[in-house]
């Protein structure tokens, strides 16, 4: 039985002048099982493309401590274009050419990813009180065109998905990546959704902490940064709608995929 495997990787872990061939074998070894669902990020791409426009990038956080982009009009049309754009087209690009048969989507493509609008979103200020702003252009979502999914993938393509849904209105909206990740895999009925970042696993005490059951979320969160905690909190949504496990470890690693669907690296989220 082949292993259904949601892989959410960060713009930054596919460039740079050498690629990351440890990464790379690891897609191509999930590829053959064609089981295999990529999602990346690239925020850091977006702000930068932002400032060279001229627009300011202006950022949020939340009463929970999550850290997020105010996505006004315009912002969401520069999202769309560097996500859905720029960075999902070099990363297929970047994937054929070892080999893999990606295909890139956004959430309009096939309406893989339908979205509804947030109204309002709290917020805590620079004096630390909470405070309600427009929602602007930033989405929860609602549906995943899982059809879609398994149709490329029965015929050997590997998607590869931008965090960019459409809206009820038919407008882009900026989703979060590990959100999506995390609504993928559900959709998808995957047996495990793997989050790769820049450190090992979750940290408390200076250590990985190599296994974590939901239920211990809540009383582990105040120790753990609002960068892993967003991650946590996608992995937990994951685990309630039915995948198996999830893993949050490195991707600069060797065999970064691998050594963690066999345990021997990250940290696992499970019941």
């Amino acid at each position: 039985m082949s292993l259904r495997v949601v892989v959410k990787i960060g713009g930054d872990l596919l460039k740079g002048e050498s690629p990351n061939l440890p990464l790379i074998e690891d897609l191509k070894a999930l590829v053959k099982e064609k089981g295999l669902v990529i999602v990346h990020g690239g925020g850091d791409l977006v702000t930068e493309m932002a400032t060279k426009l001229g627009k300011e990038q202006k950022f949020v956080v939340s009463p929970e401590g999550f850290k997020s982009r105010y996505t006004d009009r315009e912002t969401a049309e520069i999202y769309a274009m560097v996500m859905a754009g720029e960075i999902n087209t070099k990363i297929v690009g970047f994937l054929q050419s070892f080999g893999i048969n990606a295909i890139g989507l956004s959430g309009f493509d096939g309406g893989l990813l339908r979205a509804e609008r947030k109204e309002r979103l709290v917020i805590v200020d620079e004096q630390g009180r909470k405070r309600a702003i427009e929602g602007g252009y930033t989405g929860k979502i609602t549906s995943v065109n899982s059809r879609l999914l398994e149709l490329l993938m029965g015929e050997g393509y590997t998607p590869v998905i931008s965090p960019l849904a459409m809206g009820m209105k038919f407008e882009p909206l900026n989703v979060d990546g590990d959100r999506t990740t995390s609504a993928v895999a559900k959709a998808i009925k995957a047996d495990v959704v793997i989050y790769l970042t820049d450190v090992e696993g979750v940290m408390l005490d200076g250590k990985i902490v190599p296994k974590i059951s939901i239920v211990e979320v809540d009383g582990l969160l105040k120790d753990i940064g609002a960068g892993m905690s967003t991650k946590i909190h996608a992995a937990v949504d994951a685990i309630k709608g039915g995948v198996g496990r999830a893993i949050i470890t490195s991707g600069f690693v060797d065999r970064p995929i691998l050594d963690a669907l066999e345990g021997r690296r990250g940290t696992v989220i499970s019941l």
